[in-house]
């Protein structure tokens, strides 16, 4: 799935990396923990979190994570916006809930990733 599509399922706003919308991610996972994100197999994929600073970020890029979805209206902070547009990951904010934006996600076809036991 595109990361337009993404931006579209979410009726999200583009905080950084416009021109990177194109990418596609291939999976999700959704966690405010950062410690939970890094048990998930990666590849060119979308994060969902309410997390708000560059930690999210740091984890995305360590991840091959392409895509980090705010939920419940959250903006990401300038260092935050700043890393990502450093890193090439794209930040978009949505006013849905976690729970809703990842069954729209699931509907539309995006998988679940591969948690490591």
């Amino acid at each position: 799935m595109k990361i337009k599509e993404v931006v579209s399922i979410l009726d999200g706003k583009v905080c950084c990396c416009e021109n990177l919308l194109d990418n596609e991610v291939f999976s999700a996972c959704a966690s405010d923990m950062m410690s939970d994100v890094l048990a998930f197999v990666k590849d060119q994929s979308l994060l969902l979190s309410g997390l708000c600073n560059p930690q999210v970020i740091r984890t995305a890029d360590m991840l091959d994570i392409r895509c980090v979805a705010l939920v419940r209206g959250k903006t990401p902070s300038p260092d935050m916006i700043a890393l990502a547009e450093q890193k090439g990951i794209v930040i978009l904010s949505s006013n849905l809930r976690m729970f809703l934006a990842c069954g729209l996600l699931y509907q539309a076809g995006l998988q679940p990733g591969e948690v490591i036991l």
